[in-house]
Order: C-alpha cells, then sequence, then structure tokens
C-alpha cells in the first residue's frame, strides 16, 4: 500500500543525497503517522514502512556501489527479517560475505552504514562471512534466532543461499535444542517480569503474554515446521482456526498500542510508563475525561497478554511432545473423570466440561487433592477454553458447582495452586460474574503494582505462603494469628471480596461487601459467617488506615479502634487479611516499621477487648511501670536511679505513656552523659521493637524545628515516617522520629555519622540556607492530587487539634508544610507520615504557641494556606 510518490526504489540517483533523503524520511514518517490516524490496518502500515526501509536501502547499497560485489549480500534479521518494523523498530541488517571482507570493501560498507546512522535510522548491524555467522550462531541463541528469520534484500544470492544451507536444522541449532533454549530463554524473561502480566507499567514487548510470546511460537514453529506464518500452524494441527483468529486478532492489538507508542514518544521503546498511557489512549481515541481513557485502553491490554498467555502454555506444551519425543508420560486415573499425565491433569472424555460444567470446578478440586500436580495438560486445557467460552450463565448458578467452589475453599490445598490456576485461565471470571469486571482493572497510581485481580490473588497466594509449614519465620504473628481461625475460609472469601467492586464507582468497601454478603448467603454460610465476611470486606482498611494515620499510642485512639472490631474473633481475621493485603499491593510496600505498627495496634487492641472496652487503661499506672522498668535497664549501665529521677522531674508525663521502657533509658543514658552542654544531642538507633531507625533530638527549643529536620532528611534521601515532638518543662525539645531508606530498610550505618553531622551543625546554625529540593520524578508528574485538609475530632487530648492533611507527595513537601506551620504561629506536637504512592496522607497534633487548641479562624487561615502552598497548580 505504499504510494508511488513514497517509493524509494523510483528515487533518482541525484536525489540520494543526505539531506533530500532526510527529507523523504520525514515525508514517509508524516505519511504513515497520518494514515494510522486515520485508521487504516496496522499491519499493512507495518508492512509499508518495511517495504520503503527495503527499497531505501537497496537504493543507498547501489549508490556505494556494494552491488558489485560479486559475493556480498545485504540480509535483513532479527524484527526486520519477518517484515516487522514500527514506526522507530530497530533495522537489523547483516551484511554477508563468503569470506572476511577485503580493506577497500571494509571502507565502502563503513560509509554506507555511516550513511544510514546520518539519517538518524536505528540501525543495529553486523558484518560477518558465511562461517563467522555460523559459529557466533551456535554459541548464542539470539543470533541463531535472527538467522532463522534472514531475508535477502539484495546482493549475491548464492552467498544467501549458503548461509541458509549452513543453518539447516540437522547441521545448526536441531529443533530440540533450539525449543530448550527458547523455552529456557522464556523462563528468564518471564523471571524479569515477576512472572506477570500484569504490571501497572508492562512491556509490550517482552512482558509475558505480550508479542515476544507470539514471536516465540512462531520461531519453534518455523524450527520444527518450516512454517512462516501462524497461520501455518494451523495445518499442523497444533492451532485450531478459532485459536488461530484469537492469535491473531490480539497480535493485531499489541501491534496498534506498540505502533502508537512509537509515534507518541519518537523512539524505540516498548514500556507503557505512566507519562506515556495518556498519549498512547489519546492516539488510539479511546474515549473519556480523567483516567478512563487510560483504563479502557489497559483493561484490553491486560485482557489480551492473560489470552496471549495461555495460548503460549497451551501450545508450548503441544511443542514439547512434538519436538522432544519424549515418551508418553507415565498416566494412572484420578477418578473417574480425570486421568495424570506425568504431573499434569488431564479429562477421560474431551466432552466432559461442555455436557457436565460442574466438572470444571471439580478439576480443580483434584488439583488440590494431589499434590503432585503442577498444571493442566495442553489437551484438558483446550477443552476447557472451549467449555468456557460456550458457557451462558454464570457457573455460581449451578448447585453443584457452589458445593465444589466451598470444598476448594475448605479443603487445605485450595488456595495455593487451584486458584492461582482458576484465575490464571479464566474459571474464576467464569463462576463469578464481579470477578469478570476486575479482570484487567487497571489501578492508575504509584501505589499498586498490579491490576486489581491480579491482587487479590496474589493476596490468596500470600495467605497460602504465611501457613506454608515450610516457610516458618514468615510472618510468625501472622501464622499464629491464623491457625486459630475457626473458619479459615471465611478469610478467603474476604480476600476474594475485599476490592472487587473497585472500578464500579462509589465505595468499593461498601459495593463489595454488599456483593460478599450475597454471595456467602447463596453458598449457605449462616447468618453469622456472612455477615463477618462482610465487615471484613467493608471494614478491610480499618487496621492499615488506624496503625498507619493515627497516634496508636493514645489510649483513645486504640479504645475507638477496639470498639469498631468489637470482638477478637473480628481483629484476627482483619489482622490477617491486612497483612496479605499490604504484602500483595506491590513487592516494596511491607516493611519492619509497618509490621510493628499492626503487631502493636494489634496487641493493645487484644489487651482492651480482653480487659474490657468499659474498663479504661490506668495511665498513672502505665507511667509508673514504664519508669520502673527503664530504671532497672539503667541500673545495667551503671546509671544511679537518683540521677534519673532528677533529670525526669524535667519531663512531662506524656513522654513516659509514649516511650518504651527502652527508649526511656536510651535518651536518659545519653542526655546525662551529655550534662548541662548548650551543644545539640543528636542520636541515631535501630529499635527492633520499633522498626525504623529511630532520630532523637535534644537542644533548646528553636522556631521551624520541624521544617529545618524534615528539610535535611529529605535532602539526605531518608523517609520521616513518625515524629514524637515533646518540650520539656526547661524548654528542651526532645523529638523522635522514625526514618527509613526509600526502599523501607532502616537507614544504613555507613550514612548516620553524616546525616548527625549535618542536623548538630543546622541545629547550631538554623540561620543556614536549605540545600534546594530535587524536582518532582516523571511519574509524580503524572498525577494530581488535590489538597485536602480536614480537622479531626479529639475526644482525648483537649488541648491539641488533629489534622488529616490529604497531598501530591514531592521532594521537600513536609519542610514546605512545617513552613506552613510556623507562619500560621502552630506548634507540631505529633506526626504520622503515609505515602501511598503519589499521594501524603499525612496526620498532625497541633497547637497553638500558647498550648492551646486550634480555634476556627486558626482552622481557616491554616487551611487555605496549605491548599494554597500545596496544591500541585500552585507548586514549583
Amino acid at each position: 500500500m505504499l504510494p508511488s510518490q513514497l517509493a524509494p526504489s523510483l528515487l533518482p540517483d541525484d536525489q540520494l543525497t543526505l539531506p533530500l533523503c532526510k527529507q523523504y524520511l520525514q515525508q514517509f514518517h508524516t505519511w504513515l503517522s497520518s494514515r494510522f490516524a486515520a485508521g487504516d490496518n496496522v499491519m499493512e502500515l507495518v508492512s509499508a514502512r518495511t517495504l520503503f526501509t527495503d527499497q531505501l536501502l537497496c537504493r543507498l547499497w547501489e549508490r556505494f556501489g556494494l552491488h558489485q560485489h560479486p559475493h556480498l549480500a545485504l540480509v535483513a534479521v532479527g524484527g526486520y527479517g519477518r517484515g516487522e518494523l514500527h514506526p522507530h523498530s530497530d533495522i537489523d541488517i547483516l551484511i554477508l560475505s563468503k569470506k572476511s571482507l577485503d580493506p577497500a570493501t571494509g571502507e565502502t560498507v563503513s560509509q554506507f552504514l555511516t550513511q544510514l546512522w546520518d539519517l538518524r535510522l536505528e540501525v543495529g548491524h553486523a558484518v560477518r562471512s558465511v562461517k563467522e555467522c555460523v559459529r557466533q550462531g551456535k554459541e548464542d541463541i539470539t543470533i541463531a534466532t535472527n538467522l532463522l528469520e534472514a531475508r535477502l534484500l539484495t546482493g549475491s544470492q548464492a552467498t544467501f543461499k549458503e548461509l541458509q544451507a549452513a543453518t539447516l536444522p540437522r547441521k545448526f541449532w536441531p529443533s530440540d535444542a533450539f525449543f530448550r533454549a527458547k523455552r529456557e530463554e522464556q523462563a528468564l524473561r518471564y523471571q524479569q517480569f515477576k512472572d506477570t502480566a500484569y504490571l501497572l507499567e508492562p512491556d509490550i514487548k517482552h512482558n509475558p503474554g505480550g508479542l515476544r510470546d507470539i514471536q516465540t511460537l512462531a520461531w519453534v514453529a518455523r524450527r520444527q515446521l518450516g512454517a512462516t506464518t501462524l497461520y501455518e500452524m494451523t495445518s499442523f494441527g497444533f492451532l485450531n482456526q478459532a485459536e488461530y483468529l484469537e492469535l491473531k486478532d490480539c497480535q493485531e492489538f499489541l501491534w496498534r498500542i506498540r505502533f502508537a507508542l512509537h509515534l507518541v514518544i519518537g523512539k524505540n521503546d516498548n514500556r507503557l510508563l505512566f507519562d506515556r498511557q495518556r498519549l498512547v489512549a489519546k492516539e488510539l481515541g479511546y474515549p473519556g475525561d480523567g483516567n478512563a481513557p487510560v483504563e479502557q485502553m489497559m483493561k484490553r491490554f491486560y485482557q489480551t497478554v492473560r489470552r496471549v498467555a495461555e495460548l503460549n502454555d497451551m501450545l508450548l506444551q503441544l511443542f514439547d511432545q512434538a519436538i522432544l519425543g519424549n515418551d508418553e508420560p507415565q498416566v494412572c486415573a484420578l477418578n473417574e473423570k480425570f486421568l495424570l499425565r506425568g504431573k499434569l491433569i488431564d479429562v477421560r472424555d474431551p466432552t466432559l466440561f461442555a455436557r457436565d460444567p460442574a466438572s470444571i470446578l471439580e478439576l480443580f478440586y483434584q488439583v488440590a487433592e494431589h499434590p503432585q500436580v503442577t498444571g493442566i495438560y495442553a489437551g484438558c486445557l483446550r477443552h476447557l477454553r472451549e467449555a468456557r467460552r460456550s458457557q451462558v450463565i454464570a457457573l455460581q448458578e449451578l448447585p453443584e458447582c457452589r458445593q465444589l467452589f466451598m470444598a476448594i475453599l475448605r479443603h487445605p490445598n485450595g488456595i495455593g495452586l487451584p486458584m492461582t490456576l482458576m484465575h490464571r485461565h479464566g474459571v474464576l471470571a467464569a463462576y463469578l460474574p464481579q470477578w469478570g469486571q476486575i479482570v484487567g482493572q487497571m489501578q492508575f497510581d504509584m501505589f499498586h503494582a498490579y491490576t486489581v485481580d491480579e491482587h487479590t490473588q496474589r493476596l490468596l497466594v500470600n495467605i497460602n505462603r504465611f501457613t506454608r509449614p515450610d516457610n516458618p519465620k514468615e510472618q510468625p504473628l501472622f501464622r499464629e494469628v491464623h491457625s486459630r481461625l475457626a473458619k479459615p475460609e471465611l478469610l478467603y472469601l474476604a480476600a476474594l471480596f475485599h476490592d472487587i467492586a473497585k472500578g464500579r464507582g462509589g465505595d468499593h468497601s461498601e459495593l463489595g461487601a454488599g456483593d460478599a454478603l450475597y454471595f456467602c448467603q447463596l453458598h449457605g454460610l449462616d447468618r453469622s459467617d456472612s455477615r463477618l465476611v462482610a465487615w471484613l470486606v467493608r471494614h478491610h482498611l480499618l487496621l492499615s488506615v488506624t496503625a498507619q494515620r493515627r497516634d496508636i499510642y493514645d489510649p483513645d485512639v486504640v479504645t475507638e479502634f477496639a470498639q469498631k472490631v468489637r470482638d477478637e474473633q473480628h481483629l484476627a481475621y482483619l489482622y490477617c487479611l491486612t497483612v496479605a493485603d499490604i504484602c500483595a499491593t506491590n513487592d516494596t510496600l511491607w516493611n519492619d516499621w509497618k509490621g510493628t505498627l499492626l503487631k502493636e495496634l494489634y496487641f493493645a487492641s487484644l489487651k482492651a477487648l480482653r480487659l474490657g472496652l468499659e474498663n479504661p487503661p490506668d495511665l498513672r499506672l502505665r507511667i509508673r511501670d514504664n519508669q520502673s522498668a527503664a530504671l532497672q535497664l539503667l541500673q545495667q549501665q551503671g546509671i544511679p536511679e537518683a540521677a534519673a529521677a532528677l533529670l525526669w522531674q524535667q519531663f512531662k508525663a506524656d513522654y513516659f505513656l509514649r516511650m518504651t521502657p527502652e527508649q526511656i533509658a536510651w535518651h536518659t543514658q545519653h542526655i546525662l552523659r551529655h550534662g548541662d552542654s548548650e551543644e545539640p544531642l543528636v542520636l541515631f538507633g535501630h529499635h527492633k521493637t520499633r522498626g525504623g531507625t529511630e532520630l532523637f533530638l535534644y537542644c533548646r527549643d528553636m522556631p521551624n524545628l520541624f521544617a529545618l529536620v524534615a528539610s535535611v532528611l529529605d535532602h539526605k534521601n531518608l523517609d520521616i515516617h513518625d515524629a514524637q515532638i515533646m518540650i520539656s518543662k526547661n524548654d528542651f525539645v526532645m523529638d523522635t522520629f522514625v526514618v527509613l531508606e526509600p526502599n523501607g530498610e532502616q537507614v544504613d550505618a555507613e550514612r548516620l555519622a553524616l546525616v548527625r553531622q549535618t542536623l548538630e551543625q543546622l541545629l547550631r546554625h538554623p540561620e543556614q540556607a536549605l540545600p534546594r529540593h530535587k524536582a518532582p520524578s516523571r511519574r509524580h508528574r503524572q498525577f494530581q492530587v488535590p489538597t485536602c485538609v480536614n480537622f479531626l475530632p479529639s475526644k482525648g487530648d483537649k488541648k491539641h487539634s488533629l489534622i488529616e492533611l490529604i497531598t501530591l507527595d514531592r521532594p521537600g513537601l513536609l519542610a514546605k508544610i512545617g513552613a506552613v506551620f510556623q507562619s500560621c504561629q502552630l506548634a507540631v506536637h505529633s506526626a504520622k507520615i503515609t505515602t501511598i504512592g503519589e499521594r501524603v496522607e499525612d496526620f498532625f497534633s497541633l497547637s497553638r504557641l500558647d498550648g492551646s487548641p486550634l480555634d476556627d479562624n486558626d482552622r481557616q487561615q491554616l487551611e487555605e494556606k496549605l491548599v494554597t502552598q500545596l496544591n500541585p497548580t500552585t507548586d514549583v
């Protein structure tokens, strides 16, 4: 479909100059973009770019006189060899000779390649003799694969045929060795993407289920069968007509996304990063406002790669049998319906699933029953796919299916491999209509790493992993609590439904709770169990929100939380659901700090429930207990009780409530050693009970201290997660910060000395200019989070005002917030810093400088200044 006016083969020789060729390339690229925007078939446009490139390279080959060398050939290899050139795909060429080039020819070839680079073509090249190709190809499967797709552009046919003869299967990478190498190559590639097709910033080409999976099938078929197209695989019995059309449809959709991506970013890169997804969705014409176009595009993308991955799995199994020529695996009967072929489950009767839909669920129950099963046999998978697509009602509507589904959930092995396979092969969507709505549902934020369905599946995997007998050290409290659950299947149901209403609009927790309640009643659970599952779905964020955004050392916060939880049973289920949920959100979210917060809130609530919520804790008794335990620790360090008692006279009661005995002893020991010095005291300590690196500051009070410290820590690339701001009776600050590295680990010991030195210098000379903050990252710039200030009720502490601040995360944010507090003449008493991807949800306890709570005018002024300073449109 290349227009004649853009065909390089028709160019006069005098127009092959570098400037004119550049102009010609730009005209072609403009035409290509316009035709794509007009909706032309992407496969035809890819072919058009291939044809244009073929003609241009052949003309330039002639222009440099290389066509006069009788044994030299210009060969397209790789993606170019198979005719798949997207707007900025690499143009991989092989300059092939019978023997090594003489210096004169080598110089001409160099000039030819330089011309291609000067034209800014993305050229990858190799200059080799036939022998060199064979030798290097035998050592490197990537080179071998490129040679497999070699296509002669111009030059010596004899030399090219010699290469083809030298790379026949009987001489060069026999089919069995080639298949093993490509299968291993795919396994390694999958590992790079965490074995999932559902990352929120996927790679169109290399992602599991991406274009490389289709290419792998084509390479193997070509080596084994000589098939040069996907369609030819149907004549060999590896693909039926419906599967071929499905694979072709998937390839065309992925090509459209890749083509659009190349156009909008202007380079060869196949990663669908957040900042590119909006551009690509717009290029492809997806309608809607806000994130709607991206979510529509990405949902279809994830559904497509799931289909490709499933077909890839099935076809590689068939190739394994055909190519490796393995003996028929040992076959044994599992029951009257299912067989075990080696380690793969199969059906006895190919029509089983079509005539008996309940047997679909029984397949996965048998997987649970027989731990030796590792997967589904290719033939069985094909029958499953066909039956799944012919279903006219949801499987949950059939009583036999409901019994089997609950039997799987209650089976000790049910949420392991069986549930993973049900998700992977679309059976969960066929069973539960709401699940089908979240398949491929993306979450356009920096907090989640996976689609909604993949996140939920990983939550179930986590529960299974944390409770395995061979994994005793990971999440020991989870294991202990889980072992006491009367009905673990209720936890699994809550996990299935906790995010099932995302993407529908409204509160997904409330909507999901309604879905869960209906499901439980439909499946015969009693009223108590049904209400427990619905409660867990409705409140699945309660524990994490309270632990990470509220002051859990405030007895009133613990009491309020315990009142919502109501009893130990609800607390146990909620703790397990929360831990597994956080660990399934992304691979870096869980850390010791979060684990410590959840554990401390769990035990504090458990104690409150056991004592009875009508019996509030005796705060004076807690103070005495903490002081007594701290004194014992100090005596072990040789610190006299009298010296500690004298110092403690300057500490307010709140200090002894909020600090552990270990912290009190640590602070006291160093303050006494510090003496009456006016120099600031800066300490770093690693307290395992706190799960982070503790920073303790002791110095004379000064204005804007919180903002100053936050600025230094931000400049040192440390994250503040918690802050307790206290002032002694003699006006010394006793500030405690919990800081972590950006990856959630405790601060590297080698960095502590430098950070301490910088803080000491700043506390001595607070008038010094602070370092400039880094610019927001590429990913952060894609998001808009309007600043929102919520004033929270304060039940116990009437002196302080509590605020929740929601805004866009960015470098230097805490310092800017602290500066606003100072300008409003407010004192910070505590802070909980929670970062959720691109969004922060921070909690502060504030007062006026005289110690009184904020009045209405203070609140209005604070809110106006925070919104003005922090809204993204005003941030510079």
